[in-house]
């Protein structure tokens, strides 16, 4: 599978601050010191429906790591999924009389667009469930073979009495764990498992949907966490910077997928950092597929709303923060890119070489994007109101959201 193209990231005098950011396992702060490589897994899209903001959302808050560690000279190498093969994707093609590859590809296709339409950075490896099964046997044999996975009725599970260290990601009780397994996507109710809360790994095949060779598995197809698994040993190994995702990640699917890491190479941690986004909710209610509330990102391109103003609206908000989309939000991010490029357009200006540092300042603390738009919103009605003699103003506040926001003014 191929990712989207890459736009370019201006280059800026001097040089970033090093990335302090909220982690979900010691629910604190941490400062992030990669190497000159810094290593990024985020978890991809399920692809039977468009790019909502809660997507968006979440890669931009993502996107913004990335951008960061790319101002310390560092270079990024970051790795994505796409799970195109899952109930909830046989179950929309099924609903609408789709082929479920067409309707995979198709709205990969338009996420590709969106991604780039947003200027996200792509990752390195854009990586599909399909293609990562030769990948997924072989562990899922080895957990098998270690004893900590089981079969039931044709299916494999992993036993999650296997990692002693199972629920540092999350923190929950097991009660909190139960109700969330059954909300998203776990069956702690199926009958003769270990333990309810442990997580299919190999479903054996079923009558009518499709199934992959599982050598000693038997013909079927992988379950959700350990695609992640082995697409994250694969091209980044243990110890990587950052594991990503939505805060609806954080259990089941970030826990289960750090034990079965853990389990399988006997080594901690998965990853340095665990990073969690918001979700961003329509008309009072978490915006979900599921519940068919969404704002999709193509559908404002199609209207005609600037890209820039979008990724804009995304940026008001903290990424770890819940919040609402309304008119009005985006009527404000409108408004802002307005006043930032009628700022920038101008031959000369107030000097930027504090505003690019406290842009620098406000990402590195926890990727306080708040912050650093107030301080451009500061340098633009200061243009506004008195204006400068600075010729290289305008320029370098251009490069500096461009870089640093992601925003091309």
């Amino acid at each position: 599978m191929y990712a989207w193209p890459a736009s370019e990231v201006p280059a800026l005098p001097g040089r970033g601050r090093d990335l302090r950011i909220h982690d979900t396992a010691t629910g604190g702060p941490i400062t992030l010191d990669p190497g000159p490589v810094a290593r990024i897994y985020v978890c991809g899209i399920t692809p039977y429906d468009a790019t909502h903001l809660g997507h968006a959302a979440t890669y931009n808050a993502f996107d913004l790591v990335q951008r960061v560690w790319l101002d310390t000279k560092r270079q990024v190498h970051y790795v994505q999924n796409v799970t195109d093969i899952d109930d909830p994707l046989l179950e929309r093609a099924t609903a609408n009389g789709d082929d479920w590859t067409e309707l995979a590809q198709r709205e990969t296709a338009l996420f590709r667009e969106d991604m780039t339409a947003l200027r996200m950075l792509p990752p390195a490896h854009y990586i599909g469930a399909v293609e990562s099964i030769p990948m997924i046997v072989p562990l899922v044999e080895r957990l098998r073979e270690i004893g900590a996975a089981y079969e039931l009725e044709g299916d494999i599970y992993f036993s999650i009495e296997s990692d002693p260290h199972f629920g540092g990601v999350s923190r929950l009780d097991a009660e909190a764990m139960r109700l969330l397994s059954a909300e998203r996507g776990g069956d702690p109710e199926r009958p003769g498992k270990k333990n309810p809360l442990d997580p299919l790994l190999w479903l054996a095949a079923r009558p009518g949907e499709p199934s992959w060779d599982g050598a000693s598995l038997g013909p079927g197809r992988p379950g959700w966490h350990i695609e992640c698994v082995a697409i994250a040993l694969e091209y980044l190994g243990m110890g990587f910077d950052v594991q990503g995702g939505g805060s609806d990640l954080i259990f089941p699917h970030h826990e289960m997928g750090v034990s079965h890491a853990q389990v399988l190479t006997g080594e901690r941690p998965f990853a340095k950092a665990y990073v969690h986004a918001g979700l961003v909710a329509l008309h009072g209610e978490k915006m979900s597929k599921s519940k068919g509330n969404l704002v999709f990102v193509s559908a404002l391109r199609r209207d005609g709303v600037d890209p820039a103003a979008i990724r804009l609206a995304l940026l008001a908000h903290h990424y770890r923060s819940d919040w609402e989309w309304t008119d009005e939000v985006l009527a404000r991010a409108v408004a802002r890119l307005d006043r930032w490029r009628a700022a920038v357009s101008r031959p000369d200006g107030p000097p930027a070489e504090a505003l690019l540092e406290e842009i620098r300042e406000a990402l590195a603390d926890d990727l306080d994007t708040p912050a650093a738009l107030a301080a451009v919103d500061r340098w633009a009605a200061a243009q506004e109101a008195v204006g400068g003699t600075d010729t290289g103003a305008p320029g370098l506040v251009s490069r500096a959201v461009d870089a640093l926001l992601g925003v091309a003014l």
